[in-house]
C-alpha cells in the first residue's frame, strides 16, 4: 500500500497521536483516541533507527501540515502553491480529494504550526537531514507563485529554528532549495544561486574543506539515507533535486578555483 493509502485509511492517527495524528482523525473521521492522550516522547515511541511506516507517514503528515500551514501565512493560498503541492508529492488522482480534506483542515488558519513542528522536530531529532528535507519541500511551495515574502520567510525561519537550524543553517538550507527548482517546476541548476552558500562553506574555505564538505552532503543526501531515516519513497524526488543542487555547486566550485 502506498505512503497516501495508509495515511488516508487512518493508519498513521491512531499509531501518532498528538497534533498529526489529530489531524487524520478531524479530517477522514477516524476516532483517534491517542490524540486525547497524555503527552509522549514520540521520538522514543520510534527509536532512532526505525525507518518504518509510523516513521514515513510521520513525515508525509508535517509536510501536508506545514505546508497547508505555510501557504496560508500571508494571508492566501493561491492556485500555484496547490499545484506546486501537488506536482511535489505525486498524489495519485485517486487520493486527491481527501489528501485535499487534510491539506484545506490544516491551512484553515497559519496559527497552531508551531505544535506541528515540534513534533515533527521530536520525531526525526536523530535524522536533521530529513528535517532538512522537509524544509525544502516547504521552500518549493513558498516560491511557487513566483515569490517568497516576508510572512513565509518568518514562517520558515520560526520553522527551522524549532527543527534546531541555526541562522547559518538556515541560509544554507534557503541556497539549496532556492536553486534546486525555479517556478513553475524547471530545474535551475547550481547556476541560479551562489554555489558557497548552497554548500554552507565560507568563499574563504580551502579546497579540502569544500571537497569534505561536498562529500558529507551527498552521503547524507543520498535517497537510499533518506529513506532508511523515514523518508517516503514517494517524496524522493526532492531528495533527487537536492543532490543534483549539490552536485552542480561543486562542479562550478571547482570550475571557479581550478581544482582536480
Amino acid at each position: 500500500m502506498s505512503i497516501w493509502g495508509k495515511i488516508i485509511g487512518g493508519m498513521a492517527g491512531f499509531s501518532l497521536g498528538g497534533p498529526l495524528g489529530g489531524l487524520i482523525g478531524v479530517a477522514i473521521g477516524h476516532a483517534v483516541d491517542k490524540m486525547h492522550a497524555e503527552p509522549r516522547d514520540e521520538a522514543a515511541a520510534f527509536g532512532p533507527d526505525d525507518g518504518g511506516d509510523d516513521r514515513q507517514m510521520a513525515f508525509t503528515l508535517a509536510v501536508i501540515a506545514l505546508s497547508a500551514k505555510m501557504a496560508k501565512a500571508d494571508g492566501v493560498v493561491t492556485r500555484s502553491e496547490i499545484d506546486a503541492f501537488k506536482r511535489l508529492f505525486q498524489i495519485p488522482a485517486r487520493d486527491l480529494h481527501r489528501v485535499g480534506q487534510l491539506f484545506d483542515e490544516a491551512r484553515q488558519t497559519a496559527d497552531g504550526f508551531e505544535a506541528y513542528a515540534i513534533q515533527i522536530a521530536g520525531l526525526f531529532r536523530d535524522s536533521p537531514v530529513v528535517l532538512e528535507e522537509l524544509m525544502h519541500a516547504l521552500f518549493q511551495i513558498a516560491r511557487a507563485d513566483g515569490e517568497i515574502d516576508a510572512a513565509e520567510i518568518a514562517f520558515l525561519g520560526r520553522v527551522a529554528q524549532i527543527f534546531g537550524f541555526s541562522a547559518l543553517q538556515f541560509e544554507a538550507i534557503r541556497a539549496r532549495a532556492m536553486a534546486g527548482e525555479a517556478p513553475g517546476g524547471a530545474f535551475a541548476g547550481g547556476d541560479a544561486a551562489d554555489p558557497y552558500a548552497v554548500l554552507g562553506v565560507s568563499r574563504n574555505a580551502s579546497d579540502r574543506e569544500v571537497k569534505e564538505t561536498w562529500h558529507r552532503l551527498i552521503r547524507e543526501n543520498h535517497p537510499d539515507i533518506l529513506t532508511a531515516k523515514g523518508m517516503p519513497p514517494e517524496l524522493i524526488a526532492n531528495a533527487n533535486r537536492t543532490m543534483a543542487t549539490i552536485n552542480a555547486a561543486f562542479e562550478r566550485i571547482k570550475r571557479e578555483r581550478g581544482m582536480k
